[in-house]
């Protein structure tokens, strides 16, 4: 009779124990869920602001190198940066450049495009441009899911 009980306990004791150790691997399992969601929304700001730092850079070099006489340069696009265009993922890029400056040489072409201001003091005074830049992007698990914007401005001397 006592070898019988035995045996009842030992198979409570297991059943206990893997009911237990199920409980701790779903425990588990959800947080690291929840870690990996984390990073890829760290990953993905942290992708966003070096993309926007280098259309800054982009939007500087590029006004630094036209000739504004000619031509103006507003907008610098790019759609679906690191990303599958058969899935739609990715980064879309909107840069708009607006200038401050007097109406003399500095502008040039520019005077009729986004000039914040035309009157500046004193007429040695350089040309200055702001640059925006907004960096979209989708979660990679909800796909019909709103854009997340990243937005930087800078204010350069040209």
């Amino acid at each position: 009779m006592i070898k019988r009980q035995r045996e009842a306990f030992s198979l409570l004791t297991a059943l206990v124990v893997i009911v237990l150790m199920a409980t701790v691997a779903i425990l588990v399992m959800n947080m690291t869920g929840k870690i990996i969601k984390e990073t890829t929304e760290q990953f993905q700001k942290e992708q966003a602001v070096l993309l926007a730092k280098s259309y800054t850079e982009l939007a500087i070099m590029a006004v630094t190198a036209n000739d504004r006489s000619i031509d103006c340069i507003e907008n610098i696009n790019g759609v679906n940066i690191l990303g599958r265009s058969s899935k739609g993922e990715g980064y879309r890029v909107r840069t708009r450049i607006s200038y401050i400056g007097s109406n003399n040489e500095n502008l040039g072409n520019c005077a009729t495009a986004r000039v914040f201001s035309s009157s500046v003091a004193t007429p040695e005074s350089s040309l200055n441009i702001i640059v925006d830049v907004y960096v979209e992007y989708k979660d990679p698990d909800n796909s019909t899911a709103k854009y997340i914007t990243y937005h930087r401005r800078t204010l350069q001397k040209i």
